[in-house]
């Protein structure tokens, strides 16, 4: 993907260079939010009581100077690479780090909580920050917006950003297929539905609150996930069949649903950022997009280390992370991260511009 334009609209063009998208020159967004789980989990697990942490080594290691910041992954995560790709800047921080200063506050922050899913139950089970608490964390840096630099300034800030929302995952894998409680009271398509009216109930709140363009990521292909083809996915390790189909449920369900929404939120753009097919491009056929593996993770075996199992004293890491996908056994590399906003990116823009 080098030196090609790719109009979306007549009015409306995108330029790769290298594998990286540029903004066209009409559009500007002054800052991105995060919302949700570890995929956009910028370190702000660093500072409650969980055990779904990852600033310690090998985490970061390809960060600057190599700072294990909390972020789930060898370096830069989606939500970095997010922020990058609409020009807005190099690093997203995460809102609860004691030395973000007030100027980071105005180009965005990330409020995501490692583990947290739209399901309550799921941010109990892991001691993580449930959207509840988010979005309560979203109102206080309003306050403090409005403080810095002014009510209608902010108020302009938020109107034009973009708001990513990434969740469902550890609904699935670490709430409803390891515990028995919500399978005890829901069957797939129903707890499909219920996460499909929280998702909807979380974006109702942060559009009253001012959000317009919001970026909703939907599950991945779950199943094939290198956890879960371990745990699920028998001696071959192959994918999970029933995981996949229910992230498949989950994900029609959602993007119907967000369609609707769009319609009855005013002055709303939702985008449907879909994760599940990127992904299983990315897996089956790793060669085209400069990887080598994709069935395992880079941090130990690759196979079930993630958080504390991956650690510096008991683990090594692969010879080369930039040819794997998946950094530990449940997160993308850095260079993972990169290939999917790149992916997804252009028709995230189309939908919210």
């Amino acid at each position: 993907m080098k030196g090609i334009l790719f109009c979306l609209y007549s009015s409306l063009c995108i330029y790769y260079n290298e594998g990286t998208v540029t903004l066209p020159q009409n559009i500007s967004v002054p800052a991105v939010i995060a919302f949700g789980d570890s995929l956009m989990d910028q370190g702000n697990n660093n500072h409650i009581k969980t055990i779904l942490k990852a600033n310690f080594p090998p985490y970061g290691m390809d960060f600057i100077n190599g700072n294990p910041t909390g972020r789930f992954s060898n370096g830069k995560t989606l939500a970095d690479f997010f922020a990058k790709g609409f020009g807005v800047k190099e690093y997203l921080p995460a809102y609860l780090d004691p030395l973000i200063h007030d100027k980071d506050l105005v180009t965005g922050v990330s409020f995501a909580s490692g583990g947290a899913g739209y399901d309550p139950l799921t941010s109990k089970l892991s001691n993580v920050m449930p959207l509840s608490v988010q979005l309560k964390m979203f109102k206080q840096y309003i306050g403090k917006l409005k403080r810095n630099i002014g009510e209608k300034d902010a108020t302009d800030i938020i109107t034009n950003s973009v708001f990513l929302v990434s969740a469902g995952t550890n609904d699935f894998l670490v709430n409803y297929f390891t515990f028995p409680i919500r399978r005890l009271q829901y069957d797939v398509p129903a707890y499909s539905n219920k996460l499909v009216k929280l998702a909807k109930s979380f974006i109702q709140e942060i559009h009253k609150l001012g959000a317009r363009r919001i970026a909703v990521i939907s599950t991945s292909a779950i199943g094939c996930i290198p956890i879960e083809r371990t745990l699920a996915g028998g001696a071959r390790r192959i994918c999970v069949d029933k995981y996949n189909k229910a992230s498949q449920l989950f994900n029609s369900m959602l993007k119907l649903q967000l369609q609707i929404l769009e319609r009855t939120l005013p002055k709303s753009r939702i985008a449907f950022s879909d994760f599940y097919d990127p992904l299983m491009s990315i897996i089956d056929n790793p060669q085209e997009y400069g990887l080598e593996v994709t069935h395992r993770g880079c941090c130990g075996t690759g196979e079930l280390e993630m958080s504390y199992l991956c650690n510096k004293r008991m683990t090594r890491t692969c010879h080369n992370d930039s040819n794997f996908f998946f950094w530990d056994s449940l997160h993308p590399t850095e260079n993972g991260c990169d290939i999917f906003v790149n992916l997804v990116l252009p028709d995230m823009i189309k939908n919210l511009f």
